[in-house]
């Protein structure tokens, strides 16, 4: 898995917007095999384009070893990634997420 995960990840920061999308559809079915990874390069990611893919692989993967990140990112200034991280959380669907997601909405609407 990990000399797929590292060709998917070469492919998503080509150039080439094909290349980028076989590489996010490369990782899709195996986002919650490859978490902690995905986990790692999104920490670790400059760009914000391709962090956003990350977050949307890590919401797809509906692990509770998710739930960290997706809360953290509920809180950041990028809109998108709070949406990713919103997305994710409903996706995982657990009591914690769904408080996490209330929480959230009740912070919004203050």
């Amino acid at each position: 898995m990990t000399d797929t995960f590292r060709a998917a990840m070469r492919l998503m920061r080509k150039r080439d917007p094909q290349g980028q999308e076989d590489g996010f559809h490369t990782l899709l079915p195996v986002a919650s095999d490859v978490l902690p990874q995905l986990v790692e390069e999104y920490r670790a990611e400059p760009d914000p384009g391709l962090r956003r893919w990350l977050l949307e692989l890590i919401g797809e993967a509906r692990s509770t070893d998710a739930l960290p990140i997706l809360a953290q990112e509920l809180g950041s200034e990028d809109e998108s990634i709070r949406d990713w991280a919103r997305r994710g959380l409903e996706k995982l669907d657990t009591k914690e997420a769904r408080t996490l997601l209330w929480q959230d909405g009740q912070n919004r609407n203050d």
